[in-house]
């Protein structure tokens, strides 16, 4: 380990979370539930909201793990390009929504969005580490995001009562789909719609491979806790 610095142990981290992957599962069947029933055209009754691409946000939190896990960072990646729709309707279960992004636009550690995230998230990061980590995160092992550009959420579900919804949304990245209950926070003043949350997935659920280096000694974490703040007008 003598030949490994503490430097380099930290470069390795900023600069690659694909090299030295651990094995991974390939994802596995979309679970058997109903198809996200995504409307062709207005469902009656509905109405129908626009996403504001400007005023909404995603966060993906990303979590450095190992016995030398002090020597890396963990990061935030943030997507300020939603776009999609939203249909509400006064029967909540008529409800739904569709909403993607690029993973090419994503934002590697913005300080003010590490500075939100926590104190496990501090702001001072190296201009050459984010972009040795957003370079990685883009390749084939990782969002592979030249083969797949976007991510996808379908709602599948939602159920409760204004403001506190239970949603049932469809994420699709790269070729794993997986199925997740959210809670989420809706609240409509005028023309505008708000929905915030938060929830967890993991990386190998949807193909991706975590770095690891020295028999995990130093890893990225499976896990990855996402938040939202989804800011959408009323057409």
């Amino acid at each position: 380990m003598h030949a490994m610095t503490r430097a380099g142990l930290v470069l390795s981290l900023c600069l690659g979370l694909a090299a030295c992957p651990r094995p991974v599962k390939p994802p596995a069947p979309v679970p058997s539930v109903p198809a996200p029933s995504v409307p062709s055209g207005e469902v009656p009754g509905a109405t129908n909201y626009r996403i504001d691409s400007q005023a909404s946000v995603l966060h993906i939190l990303v979590y450095r793990g190992g016995t030398f896990a002090k020597l890396g960072h963990n990061h935030v990646m943030s997507s300020k390009s939603l776009t999609g729709r939203v249909w509400m309707h006064p029967q909540i279960t008529q409800s739904g929504f569709e909403m993607t992004f690029p993973v090419a636009e994503l934002i590697v550690d913005d300080p003010d969005a590490r500075r939100a995230a926590g104190s496990e998230f501090p702001p001072e990061i190296p201009e050459a580490d984010k972009q040795g980590t957003r370079k990685n995160m883009l390749r084939t092992e990782v969002l592979d995001a030249e083969t797949y550009p976007r991510v996808e959420v379908k709602s599948v579900k939602i159920e409760g009562a204004l403001p506190d919804a239970q949603v049932t949304a469809r994420i699709t990245i790269k070729q794993g789909t997986r199925d997740v209950v959210v809670p989420v926070k809706v609240t409509v003043s005028g023309d505008r719609l708000t929905a915030a949350g938060e929830f967890s997935i993991q990386q190998t659920d949807f193909g991706m491979k975590p770095f690891s280096v020295a028999m995990g000694a130093l890893e990225v974490k499976d896990r990855l806790d996402v938040r939202f703040n989804v800011v959408a007008l009323k057409r």
